[in-house]
């Protein structure tokens, strides 16, 4: 019985000073800018939830994944612009993105070591993503179809532990976006061509802000990456 206890006990001090990976959750809100809608940078119309992954490699950066799925909703009436509020499109649509990069911590940021830990950081990395191809022929147009397109990541955010197992996080992340249909201005194709509007030269961004909380766990694999 000792022996047991004493293993537990063991385990458990291994466990509070081994927190190598983190695992959780993104919730907050997204929203798009482009040729409709407002153009306010940070202006969520619907909601973005997800799952988060992090490899803390040492104390100035983390390898990260993430899957998040978001909902937004351009409405040229809520246009600063006097010629969107006169055209007066709208479109909601909905995304699924897969993205992975580096995070890389403004101060060191230990997880192996008591006490409290915070850092602003930034992210970048590659993403992809799916969404409903729309567009607009006198009424807005939807078949069903799902197109793909990839992204830049562009995040800057605050991490907090909580404990020595939870960390709480607030971001703010911007993706450009290699595609110019988000809004159904730019439908590509030969039979929509022509329905066409806007800055055909300028892609579409979108943007997820929330809140992120993780759990952290694992094993330090090396005596000199966190010390």
């Amino acid at each position: 019985m000792k022996k047991i206890t004493w293993g537990l006990f063991m385990l458990v001090s291994f466990g509070l000073h081994a927190q190598t990976f983190e695992v959780g959750a993104f919730l907050g809100g997204t929203n798009m800018i482009g040729d409709v809608g407002s153009m306010n940078f940070i202006s969520p119309s619907g909601p973005a939830v997800g799952g988060i992954f992090k490899w803390n490699k040492s104390k100035r950066y983390a390898w990260r994944a993430s899957v998040i799925y978001g909902e937004y909703t351009a409405d040229d009436s809520k246009s600063d612009l006097a010629n969107r509020q006169q055209r007066g499109f709208e479109i909601s649509n909905s995304l699924l993105e897969v993205s992975a990069g580096l995070e890389v911590n403004f101060v060191e940021y230990n997880l192996h070591k008591l006490g409290p830990a915070f850092t602003p950081y930034l992210y970048t990395g590659a993403t992809y993503f799916r969404y409903d191809f729309k567009y607009f022929a006198g009424q807005l147009q939807d078949f069903g179809q799902r197109d793909g397109a990839f992204a830049i990541p562009m995040v800057v955010g605050a991490k907090y532990r909580l404990g020595q197992r939870f960390v709480l996080g607030a971001e703010i992340g911007a993706r450009y976006t290699f595609t110019d249909n988000l809004d159904g201005s730019n439908p590509e194709g030969s039979n929509v061509e022509q329905f066409r509007f806007g800055n055909i030269l300028s892609d579409d961004w979108y943007v997820f802000s929330g809140i992120t909380l993780t759990f952290a766990f694992g094993e330090k694999r090396c005596q000199d990456c966190f010390e």
